[in-house]
């Protein structure tokens, strides 16, 4: 099941070829793309319920599979039903291109970013979420170990660490986060409050991928964090 374009990637909703499993998994979804095989060939259950699933809820049906198995469906859905066809052998990559080409380019939506905000002032939290939650998806915690047990269930595209916390540091949170494979690819922002050159320094000795002033005004802050994610680089300013 295919809904919506996330970035270059296609957020896809799988489904066993059984009418309960369907029913769940296309609510809310435009497109349905059923992948044959040889239970098309041993009943027509499957092709006559995504028959009448398409024609009661106004869903795109594509196929995709063997001629002979598509051939069989056909016999059960009308051609009207079906806006496109992939006999194998296919390229995949070019399948991707077709399904995102039935879509009018204002119908598809861009997933928004991911950010984690990892900071002990909780009234900071709240104002970077508000500056912030327009633009990106924002997730915030209070603690080092908070951040942790997220990361261990989510994954950001980005992290905007707080250097001085108490218990579990910046830095040491930084140092958990590049330790596991799994997290250790996230880019990882500092937040801090100090700007003199010694700070700063201490701060980029741990090679994060920048650091922002917490001092910054709302509109820099913005500025900076939007920068990052269309040039993948970070202004230190």
């Amino acid at each position: 099941m295919y809904c919506r374009e996330s970035g270059t990637t296609i957020e896809v909703r799988l489904s066993a070829p059984e009418a309960d499993r369907i029913r769940s998994a296309a609510e809310g979804v435009d497109l349905v793309i059923m992948v044959t095989g040889i239970y098309v060939l041993e009943s027509m259950e499957i092709a006559l319920y995504l028959k009448k699933l398409c024609q009661d809820e106004n869903k795109q049906l594509c196929l995709l599979g063997s001629g002979d198995e598509i051939a069989m469906v056909k016999k059960t859905i009308p051609q009207e039903l079906i806006r496109k066809e992939f006999v194998r052998p296919f390229n995949i990559r070019n399948v991707s291109g077709d399904i995102l080409a039935l879509f009018p380019s204002g119908q598809i939506q861009k997933e928004e970013n991911k950010i984690l905000l990892v900071d002990d002032d909780v009234m900071f939290l709240q104002t970077m979420q508000n500056w912030l939650r327009d633009s990106y998806k924002v997730s915030a915690t209070k603690s080092g170990m908070q951040a942790i047990t997220f990361l261990a269930f989510n994954k950001p595209d980005l992290i905007l660490l707080d250097y001085d916390m108490p218990v579990t540091s910046g830095p040491q949170v930084l140092k958990m986060i590049r330790s596991e494979p799994d997290t250790a690819n996230i880019p990882v922002i500092f937040l801090t409050g100090r700007n003199d050159r010694e700070s700063v320094m201490k701060v980029m000795s741990l090679k994060p991928n920048g650091y922002l002033l917490k001092s910054q005004s709302k509109e820099n802050i913005i500025a900076s964090v939007d920068r990052f994610f269309e040039k993948g680089e970070w202004g230190h300013s």
